[in-house]
């Protein structure tokens, strides 16, 4: 090693022969120390966090809500009008750092010690969530001064991150670019917080921007959706399109839509299923970026170090790829490329496999949203379940954003070394033995099991010509069977035959099983077992219980039922104080007595008509006074009073009893 730093090793790319270059990167310092940051935001960010809460407690001053309920929570997860961006943005952010906190050797800044690095892990665990807290409960407020803070943490983040990459832009972390890569999704989330901040302090001033705290039940995004829920249909239109049979070029288009989301204008997903899509794709770049950094230098720098020493080394494993050394080595390099362009292939393939799941997914969940706020429990869980608040919905709930970031790791990890293995074999046994003519093993291996191989066709065949010209007949439009007696002498013959070919269809349903598992491990909203047993899939189970309190908790309906009763106390608020104004004379009171008069005839039909949309929802159910003096071993089947069935039957899976039920 020289002065510079630079590692000089044997190779024969280099005029000296067997003399290879590696650069050696050294520990690099940055000027802004990481060290000295984190001790400084620290204690900014608890300045910060002082500032706001004090400020919490002096807008709520004039409510009942004291103590511990004055202080500030981050985000409202329930409110599906608010803008999403603050909280993805600082969702990612902490997701990376959780990458780094695993990769990185010292998990923490504060400490260069080696020893008890999981001790440190499992500080930092909790410390960056704390450390990044600020960033978001800068904007619940809905205030200038907690938009200020928040400019001014996001930009504090920001540069000192951007700061640091520029004086270090190469560490010696697995690979000397590994640490700028990985940092690009938090700088793209820091920096959409520094020109979100800012934006939303200029909308503060301009006076566009909404501080309502019940800003979530004012939004006309509810009335949309009822309005669009209860507008009628053409149906000329359902008539045709029920009736008419799409051809194949129409099916292969809708396959295609049904992977591709469309925005719809009435309908927009919960704050946990954004920040789930955003945390899938900055799962999927981290993992695929130390898939690749980690694995693909080694196999060049493998490659690059072959050389006439690898044909001796063969050659003790009996092992003669060609006379000339000269040749060994060229094919030995060949080899290796090709199974480096198999791996860097099969990373790709499962990148795109996830990208294309996660479509899917997002169309997935628009229908399963919808189609429990219609109250279609069954076409969704394929069993009756009770749309309600429990414990393990709660808890399913809360961690639905991380175990969906989780399953996207996995299973790219999962798919990434299938997909290699898969490529290795069909690249070596099938591929190059065909274009080189040579070690054709699999080939010659199936040859001489040709009589097995025609065998079975012939077997086949023979089933399935039997079957379509002598043992069905047509009469009158119908079919029946014909010559029973052939059939089953044909059966019975077949017997031995069709026991090989059932060994066939067996490892055929493995492989299918199993790659249909690989290739949606990523997915929660499906699962990965049969329907009755769907209960035993973690995953889907945790993405069930996550339906139930998002439908149950922020059902559009019922949120425009409530904001039409909040905006009704208003105006009889505001008549009430009218009236009592009794020195604007008899005609005020008269026109006052017809405004209230008017109010009341629409306010009266505005209740019918959403009474009506909401006389099925189980979610009111328990609190129906005519049913709560009902025992409490009845229980209620989307909003109707089943006496047979007990509550604890309609919250788990189907059973058997339901199974015969549904069949029969």
């Amino acid at each position: 090693m020289d002065k510079d730093g630079v590692d000089y090793e044997y190779s024969d790319f280099d005029p000296v022969p067997n003399r290879i270059i590696k650069e050696v990167i050294l520990p690099c310092d940055p000027t802004a120390d990481d060290r000295l940051y984190h001790i400084c935001i620290s204690a900014v960010s608890l300045v910060v966090m002082v500032i706001l809460a004090v400020l919490a407690r002096r807008i709520k001053a004039g409510s009942r809500q004291k103590g511990l309920s004055g202080l500030l929570s981050p985000v409202n997860f329930l409110d599906h009008t608010q803008h999403k961006g603050l909280a993805v943005a600082v969702f990612g952010v902490l997701l990376c750092k959780l990458c780094g906190l695993v990769v990185s050797p010292n998990p923490l800044p504060f400490t260069t010690e080696a020893g008890n690095k999981q001790n440190w892990i499992i500080l930092g665990v909790f410390f960056y969530p704390a450390l990044y807290y600020p960033l978001l409960a800068c904007g619940t407020l809905h205030n200038k001064l907690g938009y200020v803070l928040g400019s001014l943490l996001s930009w504090t983040h920001f540069s000192i991150l951007v700061w640091q990459k520029i004086d270090c832009p190469k560490t010696p972390q697995i690979h000397k670019h590994y640490s700028l890569f990985a940092s690009l999704p938090q700088i793209a989330c820091l920096a959409f917080l520094s020109f979100q901040y800012p934006l939303l302090l200029f909308k503060g001033l301009k006076g566009t921007e909404k501080t309502n705290v019940t800003e979530d039940l004012n939004s006309s995004y509810y009335n949309d959706y009822v309005k669009k829920l209860l507008k009628k249909k053409n149906p000329m239109q359902i008539s045709t399109s029920s009736t008419e049979t799409p051809k194949l070029p129409q099916r292969i288009i809708d396959a295609v839509k049904s992977y591709i989301y469309t925005p719809e204008e009435a309908f927009r997903f919960p704050l946990k299923l954004a920040i789930s899509g955003v945390a899938s794709f900055i799962t999927l770049y981290q993992v695929g970026l130390l898939l690749i950094i980690s694995v693909v230098p080694s196999l060049q720098t493998a490659r690059m170090g072959v050389d006439e020493d690898i044909a001796n080394v063969l050659a003790g494993f009996k092992i003669v790829l060609s006379p000339d050394k000269h040749e060994v080595v060229r094919i030995v390099v060949y080899y290796m490329w090709c199974v480096e362009v198999c791996y860097i292939s099969a990373m790709t393939l499962s990148s795109l496999v996830n990208l294309a799941m996660f479509m899917r997914s997002m169309v997935l969940h628009r229908s399963n949203l919808k189609g429990l706020y219609r109250g279609d429990i069954y076409n969704v869980y394929n069993c009756q379940r009770s749309i309600r608040a429990s414990r393990p919905a709660l808890v399913c709930w809360m961690g639905y954003t991380s175990f969906t970031a989780a399953h996207v790791c996995i299973a790219m990890l999962i798919q990434t070394m299938v997909f290699f293995l898969c490529l290795l074999i069909a690249v070596f046994l099938i591929i190059m033995p065909i274009l080189h003519q040579h070690n054709l093993i699999l080939f010659q291996i199936m040859w001489s099991m040709w009589p097995f191989w025609l065998m079975i066709l012939l077997s086949v065949l023979i089933q399935h010509l039997t079957a379509r010209f002598c043992f069905i007949k047509k009469t009158a439009g119908t079919r029946d069977l014909d010559n029973r007696g052939n059939l089953f002498l044909l059966t019975f013959l077949l017997f031995p035959v069709n026991v090989l070919i059932g060994v066939l269809l067996a490892v055929w349903r493995v492989i299918i099983t199993a790659l249909f598992n690989i290739l949606h491990m990523g997915r929660m909203d499906i699962s990965l077992l049969n329907r009755h047993v769907e209960a035993f899939d973690p995953a889907y189970r945790c993405y069930a219980h996550y339906l139930k309190i998002e439908v149950s908790q922020s059902h559009p309906v019922m949120k425009a039922f409530c904001g039409m009763l909040l905006q009704s106390a208003d105006q009889k608020d505001n008549v009430t104080q009218r009236s009592r104004d009794a020195e604007e004379g008899i005609q005020l009171v008269q026109q006052e007595k017809k405004h209230l008069k008017i109010s009341s005839a629409k306010r009266a039909r505005g209740h019918w008509h959403l009474l009506y949309t909401l006389v099925n929802n189980p979610s009111l159910v328990g609190t129906r006074k005519h049913f709560q003096q009902r025992t409490a071993t009845e229980g209620f089947l989307n909003g109707s009073l089943k006496g047979s069935r007990k509550e604890a039957e309609a919250d788990t899976p189907a059973t058997e009893h339901e199974d015969v039920q549904n069949d029969s």
